[in-house]
């Protein structure tokens, strides 16, 4: 079978493009209500009293929800704060106190949508402040290493970072920033949630937004303290994440605290500027690099020292240097990350978090040690290739990153590149070119699938994982149906609810890696299962068959050394449960296994820019965008391709337009929307041209599949940055590069 890596379309194409898909905030509730989350307006103190007499004069109101007269959760810590087992400090109305602007401190529930509105923006809140640290400068004066960064070390050190650099001929010491940005998803962050009781003791349903439907399933059992299998997390469509729906944040409880209370069911839908604080961001981060070679191009010494903002109630680090560690072969070097406190809104994952920022700050240092040597930007990353991962000291389990650099630059035509800045013009327009190198790891967790053979032959395989808008769907539907060996068309595949079989977060680029081998594996089972059930059946043309002895063709199982002895597994499931009363099932699982211990697994890439920049206005556009990956096995041509694509597109707009503005009075993003919040448009996008490596990558998974969601961002910042300096001679150490920063 060959539906793997074929550009099939998306199955769940025609609900999505019909209105039948429906997404978290859609499903139809019965007797349904409305809730609003109220948001503080100060960045640090405390809720002394909320006055909601005003509020409870509009009609239809039904529940005012505030710290006074929440429900008290049964999970309580010792300090009376809720600190869930998996997953974010979230704010549940248990306190009073206020620790970032825009944090919940109230939910108003009327009958309708603008009932609840109208109450809600009538609510008196009086607050006791407290001196807030919303200014970045100040809050590095103090800050503190994270207990881990991810799964690795905080810090590390290998040989003597000053005796290389003393070595070095050549050096590069600068600071790069990057701005706090947000997520801004098509969808925003939804709930509905509604209990009930059928002797069972309570049970919660919830329609969630969510990366992580399991995940949800577990913290809302733990803070409520009721059995996991009675909640459940429903999430068949996602209207985009990047990673700020990973974790399960505070409107979630809030919203099935309100459903308790009020003994109805209740819908919860964040407000786009709600999206600023209570939900994650991107942390602003100041990155030190500090590179020494020889006149040669060998890196002797390197260094990436990082600080980022937290929270002030919880520490999250952008994980910044993992990349360094990595990527070059360089004999000394450390890395170190810091946090320092701000009165903001704790950070979180967002897409190709530490990799989209850490490799602007390595990718552009690596392009300022160029202009210093004199050497090509290319040519300095060959020099200090490596096929081992220096920090784990480990090969790698695969690697045609050097096929991306040849394959890149023919296809850019970047020889014909005049290195000297401001050397290209186009009319009236300065031409610049640049490069970076692209890298993400490859990451895996165990999961689970089922299948079974249903009575008109379809082939239902479930997990419960979710579809971000990836093509989850469509991909796993192609392994499901080369593992069973049926037609595409014969196979649904189901995911988006927590009673389905186990499967990890949607983030981190796992979810092919982790769930694909599952689904592989269920067919697999499935079609061994079939086989047995046909050997056994005396009146089977398979009677008394092994299992090796039979192939598979178009659902229909044979004899290898006789193909005209065949039978439908439709047939053989269906004389199955006449018999037996079963249908035809499995559940299998799959889990990584110890080959992390043995390599280093990570996908690369190589990206090539051309910027044009306007001498007098500053502007810069991006006409054309090269880029070719090392991704091992694609699944899908078409839906993979488009991931990348995206990715490029948001590295262009991280380059170019990303970043929250806090007020530093108030500690509240002045542009919290999507009028102010700049993101590319169709007219701001040109030519990329996406190109892939042939790679086979037998470690790494059973498919041999690398995630592509995160790695297409990657670089792209820092080879628009390099170019832009090729383009003016400025070198932009701060992200975005505006116009005022070129003029």
């Amino acid at each position: 079978m060959n539906a793997i890596g074929a550009p099939i379309n998306r199955t769940d194409a025609w609900a999505k493009v019909s209105g039948q898909a429906r997404y978290s905030a859609e499903h139809p509730v019965a007797g349904l209500t409305h809730g609003v989350l109220v948001t503080s307006s100060i960045p640090s103190g405390r809720v002394l009293r909320i006055d909601d007499s005003a509020a409870r004069e509009v009609p239809g109101v039904l529940l005012v929800m505030t710290p006074q007269n929440a429900m008290r959760l049964p999970q309580e810590t010792k300090d009376g704060k809720i600190q869930p087992p998996v997953g974010r400090r979230l704010t549940l109305l248990q306190e009073d106190d206020v620790y970032y602007n825009n944090q919940p401190i109230a939910v108003v529930v009327a009958d309708t949508l603008e009932h609840a509105r109208d109450a809600a923006a009538r609510l008196r809140v009086e607050y006791e402040r407290t001196p807030a640290t919303l200014d970045f400068a100040v809050a590095k004066q103090s800050v503190h290493p994270p207990e881990k960064v991810l799964t690795e070390e905080t810090d590390t050190k290998r040989g003597d970072v000053q005796a290389g650099l003393l070595a070095a001929s050549k050096h590069v010491d600068a600071v790069y920033t990057t701005p706090i940005e947000n997520h801004n998803p098509l969808e925003t962050h939804a709930t509905i949630a509604e209990w009930s009781n059928d002797g069972d003791g309570d049970k919660l349903t919830i329609h969630e937004s969510t990366q992580y439907i399991k995940g949800v399933q577990k913290i809302l059992s733990a803070i409520f303290g009721i059995p996991a299998e009675n909640v459940t997390a429903i999430c068949p469509y996602v209207g985009g994440g990047f990673g700020s729906k990973g974790s399960i944040w505070s409107h979630a409880p809030l919203t099935a605290m309100a459903a308790k209370m009020l003994g109805r069911p209740v819908k919860l839908s964040l407000d786009r500027n709600q999206m600023f604080g209570p939900v994650g961001q991107r942390p602003l981060t100041e990155q030190r690099m500090r590179i020494g070679a020889l006149d040669d191009g060998r890196m002797m010494a390197s260094s990436h020292d990082t600080i980022a903002y937290t929270s002030m109630i919880e520490d999250w680090i952008e994980p910044t240097a993992l990349m360094t560690r990595m990527m070059y072969e360089s004999p000394n070097q450390e890395t170190s990350h810091r946090l320092a406190r701000m009165n903001l809104g704790t950070p979180t994952f967002m897409r190709a978090p530490g990799e989209a920022s850490g490799s602007f700050a390595l990718e552009s240092a690596m392009d300022e040690l160029a202009y210093e040597l004199g050497m090509d930007p290319v040519d300095l990353r060959l020099k200090n290739y490596t096929e081992r991962d220096p920090g784990k000291d480990l090969p790698f389990s695969s690697k045609s990153l050097r096929q991306c650099y040849e394959i890149g630059a023919e296809r850019f035509g970047w020889k014909d590149r005049n290195p000297q800045a401001r050397s290209m013009r186009r009319g009236d327009k300065l031409v610049g070119w640049g490069m970076a190198t692209a890298t993400y790891p490859t990451n895996r967790s165990a999961g689970e699938c089922s299948a079974t053979l249903l009575p008109d032959g379809t082939a239902l395989f479930r997990s419960g994982t979710q579809d971000l808008g990836t093509g989850t769907y469509t991909v796993m539907t192609q392994v499901a149906a080369d593992a069973l060996g049926v037609a595409v068309d014969g196979v649904r595949f189901e995911l988006g609810n927590s009673q389905m079989p186990e499967a990890p977060v949607s983030g981190g680029s796992t979810t092919v890696a982790s769930v694909g081998p599952a689904v592989q594996a269920a067919g697999h089972a499935l079609r061994l299962k079939l086989i047995g059930i046909a050997a056994a059946d005396d009146h089977s043309p398979l009677a008394g068959a092994l299992p090796d002895a039979v192939g598979v063709e178009q659902g229909e199982l044979y004899l290898l050394a006789d193909p005209s002895k065949r039978a439908s597994m439709l047939e053989i499931a269906t004389r199955h449960q006449q018999s037996s009363g079963e249908p035809v099932e499995v559940t299998a699982k799959a889990e990584p296994g110890d080959a992390s211990k043995k390599y280093s697994m990570h996908a690369f890439g190589a990206v090539f820019v051309e910027v044009e920049v306007d001498e007098a206005l500053g502007e810069i556009r991006v006409p054309r965008v090269v880029c070719v990956y090392g991704v091992g096995k694609l699944m899908n041509e078409k839906t993979g391709y488009s991931q990348l694509m995206g990715g490029v597109v948001w590295g262009i707009s991280l380059a170019l337009l990303e970043e929250t503005v806090i007020d530093k009075r108030a500690g509240r993003a002045v542009n919290g929307n999507l009028a102010e919040y700049h993101v590319p448009t169709n007219a701001d996008i040109q030519s990329i041209d996406v190109q892939i490596v042939d790679e086979d990558d037998p470690h790494v998974n059973p498919l041999g599949a690398k995630g592509i969601g995160e790695i297409g961002i990657t670089g792209v910042g820092a080879a628009i940055a390099n170019a832009v300096y090729h383009a003016t001679g400025k070198r932009v150490r701060d992200l975005p590069i505006t116009l005022d920063k070129v003029l």
